[in-house]
C-alpha cells in the first residue's frame, strides 16, 4: 500500500531482446494501474546488461507497444526524466562502484573461480561451493589489481530463515541454507539483474515493484542486498504467471503464435494482437481480468474504470490459464462500444493492407453495419471487402453462392424474378422500405423471409456472409443493386439452360 511520505513510482524494466511478450506487458499493466490509481509515476527502464541477447530496435518496439495499448509513460529512454539515464548500459560506473562498496563493507567478495572450476562443481551436482568467500581480503585485492578475472558475489547468510512481505502473498519465508552466493558483477564489468535493478530502483526512487512470481526465489537475496545498502526498500508484488490455454505449463516467452487444442492461432506478442485485429482497449481489458477482478460481475470495463478500483492486494496469487476465447468475446464487445466513425478509422488500415483503395465516405457508411458482427477488425475483409472492389468489375456470383438452404436454382431464380420489379418500383430505397416490400413479397408467395433476404444478399454481395441485405443494397445504391440482381439471375438461367 502507498505510504504518506513516499511518492508512488512504479516501473517496467524489460530486456531489449525482441518483441514484447504479453506476460511482461501484464506485469507492466498492473504497475501502471497502481501508479495511476494513486497519482504516481510510471517509469520505463531498459535492462540491457546482457549484451549478447540485446536486439537492435527492441526499445522502439517496446515504446510502440505501450503507445498502441494507450499506457502512457512518465519517464524513460525515449522521453528522459530527472533520474536518467534509463538504459542500464549507460550506468556501468554506478554499478561497479556499489559492487566494490559491498566488498569493502564485507557484504560481498571477489570470486576467482574459473569457468572450468564452475563446470566441475556443476558436474558434481552442486552449486558454487563458496571457495572464495573467506579468501583473505588483501590477497583478493592483489589478484584483482593484477587484472585477474573475477566476479563479485554477495555473501548470503548460511543458516536461519529470511522473510519478507509480498503485497499479494503476505509474508513469505525462505531457508537460507538453500540459497547461494549470487553473482552481482560479472567479469566483464557488467552487473547482473540482482545488483543493477536494486541500484536503479533506489536511484530512481521506485516505491513498488510488480514482477512475475518467477522472481520470488530471488526475493531473499534482494532483501539482503537492500539491507546491506541500508536503503529504504520498495514494496514487492510477485504476480501470478500466465499459463497455456489448457492450463498446463507457462505461456512461452520464446514462441510466437501457436495453436491451441482446437487449432486456433494464439497470439502471445503485442504486435500479434495488433495484426490479428484486436482493439487495444480489449487487450488491456483482457489482461486486467487475468488475476484481478473488477467486481460487480463486470467483465467489460475501461482502463479508467479499472484505475478507480485497482489494488495490488486484490490480485489473485494463483496462476491463471490464458483465456484466449474470452479475448475474442471482449474484442467484439469493444468493437460495438466504439463510435462508428472511430471504427471506420480503425478498419481503414486493415483494408489498405491487402491493397484496397479505401473511399472513407463509403467506409463510414459500411462501418455501422458491421459493428455487431465483427469479432476482429480483420473480419472486415471477408465480410465487407466486396464494397471496396471495383464495382464495374463485379462478376455474377456462382449459382452455389446464390442458392439458399433447401432451395434450388429454379426456386431461387423465381424469387429474384419476383423481387426485381418490386425493388425497381421503390422510390424510397431505404433499408426499411426494402425490407417492408420484400417481407410482403415473401408472405404473398408463402416463402421464408430468410430465403428472400438471403438470395438478394448473395446476389448483390457475391458471398454467403455479408452485412445485412438491405443495408448493403442501400450502400451500393438502387441502380448498382438491381444490376447485380440481374447478373445473378442470368447466372441461374445459365445453369438451367
Amino acid at each position: 500500500m502507498p505510504t504518506r511520505d513516499r511518492p508512488i513510482r512504479t516501473r517496467y524494466a524489460p530486456s531489449p531482446t525482441g518483441p514484447q511478450h504479453i506476460g511482461g506487458i501484464r506485469s507492466a499493466l498492473f504497475g501502471w494501474l497502481f501508479a495511476r490509481r494513486h497519482g504516481g509515476q510510471f517509469i520505463l527502464r531498459i535492462e540491457d546488461t546482457d549484451q549478447k541477447r540485446s536486439v537492435r530496435g527492441s526499445v522502439e518496439q517496446i515504446v510502440a507497444s505501450f503507445d498502441w495499448l494507450g499506457l502512457d509513460i512518465d519517464e524513460g529512454p525515449h522521453i528522459g526524466g530527472d533520474y536518467g539515464p534509463y538504459v542500464q548500459s549507460q550506468r556501468l560506473d554506478m554499478y561497479q562502484g556499489w559492487a566494490n562498496w559491498l566488498v569493502e563493507q564485507g557484504y560481498a567478495y571477489r570470486c576467482f573461480a574459473t569457468p572450468e572450476e564452475l563446470a566441475e562443481m556443476r558436474k558434481a551436482g552442486r552449486g558454487y561451493d563458496r571457495r572464495y568467500r573467506d579468501f583473505p581480503a588483501d590477497r583478493s585485492a592483489e589478484r584483482a589489481a593484477r587484472g585477474e578475472a573475477h566476479v563479485i558475489r554477495f555473501k548470503m547468510p548460511l543458516a536461519g530463515t529470511t522473510s519478507g512481505i509480498d503485497s499479494i502473498r503476505g509474508e513469505v519465508a525462505f531457508d537460507n541454507a538453500q540459497l547461494q552466493d549470487a553473482v552481482l558483477l560479472k567479469s566483464d564489468g557488467f552487473p547482473t539483474y540482482h545488483l543493477a535493478h536494486i541500484v536503479d530502483d533506489h536511484a530512481m526512487r521506485i516505491s513498488h515493484i510488480t514482477r512475475a512470481v518467477e522472481w520470488l526465489p530471488s526475493f531473499p537475496l534482494h532483501l539482503h542486498i537492500w539491507h546491506a545498502f541500508g536503503w529504504e526498500k520498495p514494496q514487492f508484488a510477485h504476480l501470478p504467471v500466465l499459463l497455456n490455454p489448457n492450463g498446463k505449463g507457462k505461456l512461452s516467452k520464446r514462441k510466437q503464435q501457436f495453436a491451441d487444442s482446437q487449432g486456433k492461432s494464439v497470439p502471445v506478442l503485442v504486435h500479434e494482437f495488433q495484426s490479428a485485429g484486436y482493439l487495444p482497449e480489449a487487450v488491456v481489458n483482457f489482461l486486467t481480468n487475468i488475476g484481478w477482478n473488477f467486481g460487480d460481475d463486470r467483465e467489460v470495463f475501461t482502463r479508467e474504470e479499472a484505475i478507480s478500483r485497482f489494488d495490488l492486494q486484490d490480485v489473485n496469487p494463483a496462476n491463471s490459464a490464458y483465456p484466449i476465447a474470452k479475448l475474442d468475446w471482449l474484442n467484439s464487445q469493444w468493437i460495438q462500444r466504439v463510435d462508428a466513425n472511430d471504427l471506420a478509422r480503425r478498419l481503414k488500415p486493415v483494408l489498405e493492407s491487402v491493397g484496397y483503395a479505401v473511399d472513407e465516405a463509403l467506409l463510414r457508411k459500411v462501418a455501422p453495419t458491421l459493428q455487431v458482427r465483427l469479432k476482429s477488425l480483420n473480419d472486415v475483409l471477408r465480410m465487407a471487402g466486396f464494397f471496396f472492389e471495383s464495382w464495374s468489375d463485379f462478376a455474377a456470383p456462382s449459382a452455389e453462392i446464390v442458392i439458399q438452404r433447401k432451395m434450388d436454382a429454379s426456386s431461387t431464380l423465381d424469387i429474384l424474378r419476383g423481387a426485381l420489379p418490386l425493388l425497381e418500383a421503390l422510390d424510397n430505397f431505404s433499408p426499411e422500405a426494402q425490407q417492408a416490400a420484400m417481407s410482403a413479397f415473401a408472405a404473398s408467395r408463402g416463402l421464408r423471409n430468410g430465403a428472400v433476404f438471403g438470395s438478394l444478399r448473395a446476389a448483390v454481395s457475391g458471398q454467403k456472409v455479408s452485412p445485412p441485405t438491405f443495408d448493403t443494397m442501400q450502400i451500393l445504391g438502387k441502380a448498382e443493386s438491381l444490376r447485380r440482381v440481374k447478373l445473378a439471375m442470368a447466372a441461374l438461367e445459365n445453369t438451367l439452360s
